[in-house]
């Protein structure tokens, strides 16, 4: 736990996460590697460096679970580069609260991914994420969810940018498996 919280306070740090998830049926499954670069000097990742370790590690966790969600032997890279969470923090006299107003305070953040396969590149680029509209167009069950907003923002990426990927890869295999037909 120190050995994180001294990685996320030094500006040319870094913290890896990597962990291959199985699926419920005990097939393989995808990976995810996610490196946080610069955390410390992320627009807003939470006040102190033991908000900043919660959070880092319940979105890790959650890209973690994104993995299962791969066809085996596919590996997920991410570089975080920034993040902004939903809401702005504001000083009370009892302390420090996040408040979501549902304007200028949505969830955002930027990141390099590349997604490869059997060694080879399938995709990858820089990404700008970002939820305008957090607030208006969210089920209600996202306000209990710690980091809901956040969470549905990398969902809806994850979804828009690698699952087309993934569905034409796989119909080039499976066309290829059959001759072509």
């Amino acid at each position: 736990m120190n050995n994180v919280l001294q990685l996320l306070s030094t500006t040319a740090a870094t913290a890896t996460l990597s962990l291959a998830l199985a699926t419920p049926q005990a097939q393989a499954a995808g990976s995810v590697e996610v490196q946080w670069l610069k955390a410390d000097t992320y627009t807003d990742a939470g006040r102190s460096s033991v908000d900043r370790e919660r959070v880092l590690t319940n979105l890790g966790a959650h890209l973690q679970k994104l993995g299962a969600q791969l066809p085996d032997g596919h590996l997920l890279k991410l570089t975080v580069t920034d993040l902004d969470l939903a809401g702005e923090i504001e000083p009370f006299s009892w302390g420090d609260v996040r408040v979501l107003r549902g304007r200028a305070d949505w969830p955002q953040m930027s990141l390099r991914y590349t997604l490869t396969a059997d060694g080879r590149t399938l995709k990858s680029g820089d990404a700008r994420l970002q939820d305008m509209s957090y607030m208006f167009s969210a089920p209600a069950n996202l306000r209990q969810e710690d980091l809901g907003y956040e969470k549905r923002m990398v969902d809806q990426w994850f979804k828009s940018e690698l699952k087309s990927e993934l569905k034409s890869e796989l119909k080039s295999e499976f066309k290829s498996g059959f001759g072509g037909r």
